[in-house]
């Protein structure tokens, strides 16, 4: 009985935890720990939130769309794909994620530095929004979503006005100053079921930034925002 009213309360306690920092009662607790749990420290595939991160990243890219969608109703194809681009690529959420509370109570391996400065609290939103999706159904999802990470985190007016092709921008000014700039592939790998690329933007020998995506596309534009940022384009 002991045992049993510990294990109670500290699943009520992770429940609050849940509702304080995401604004949504669990159902089915088990879900919402697994998708907080990096394989830093649990190594099993149904133990950790790659599956869902997997299954997050498609739900939350089908309701960015259809919030698109809706919102332009008269913009062309091309537009609609690069805003979804701006609104759900990896350092955006990692900057969401970080923002909305997740870094303290994800699961990893806290004596990684690496891992802390790293992008997987991104993933850990995305494994998130597939728990949410798999406990609540889509239109529960759909409306968490909107009000918890899009309306408050995304500002579409913004993120109209950014250039997306950063990449070209920045060879650009490399071009007019004289600078040799390249996109240097420097590490591919698997990540939750996907290819998971890093890129380096170097700049006369040296490397400037670096950014890192499910395409090389990402990755490249990802280290050229970086590098535009640092050299203040």
């Amino acid at each position: 009985m002991e045992l049993l009213n510990r294990l109670l309360k500290s699943s009520s306690s992770f429940d609050k935890s849940i509702q304080n920092v995401l604004g949504i009662k669990p159902g089915n607790t088990l879900l919402y720990k697994t998708a907080l749990s990096h394989r830093s420290i649990k190594d099993a595939p149904n133990e950790n939130n790659e599956r869902l991160e997997y299954l997050g990243d498609a739900v939350l890219s089908t309701i960015v769309a259809d919030y698109l969608f809706k919102r332009y109703p008269y913009k062309e194809e091309g537009f609609l794909t690069e805003m979804r681009s701006k609104m759900v690529n990896r350092q955006q959420l990692n900057e969401i994620a970080i923002k909305m509370g997740l870094k303290r109570i994800a699961l990893y391996n806290k004596f990684d530095n690496a891992l802390k400065s790293s992008q997987i609290f991104g993933n850990t939103l995305e494994a998130i929004v597939g728990a949410v999706y798999l406990d609540k159904g889509y239109i529960k999802t759909q409306k968490w979503v909107l009000k918890t990470i899009v309306i408050p985190h995304m500002f579409v007016d913004d993120l109209e006005l950014i250039d997306i092709n950063l990449k070209n921008k920045l060879i650009g000014w490399a071009s007019k100053n004289g600078k040799a700039l390249s996109f240097d592939l420097v590490e591919e790998k698997f990540e939750g079921g996907r290819r998971l690329f890093t890129i380096n933007a170097v700049l006369d020998g040296t490397v400037l930034s670096q950014g890192k995506g499910y395409n090389k596309k990402d990755a490249s534009q990802l280290a050229a925002q970086n590098a535009i940022a640092k050299l203040g384009i």
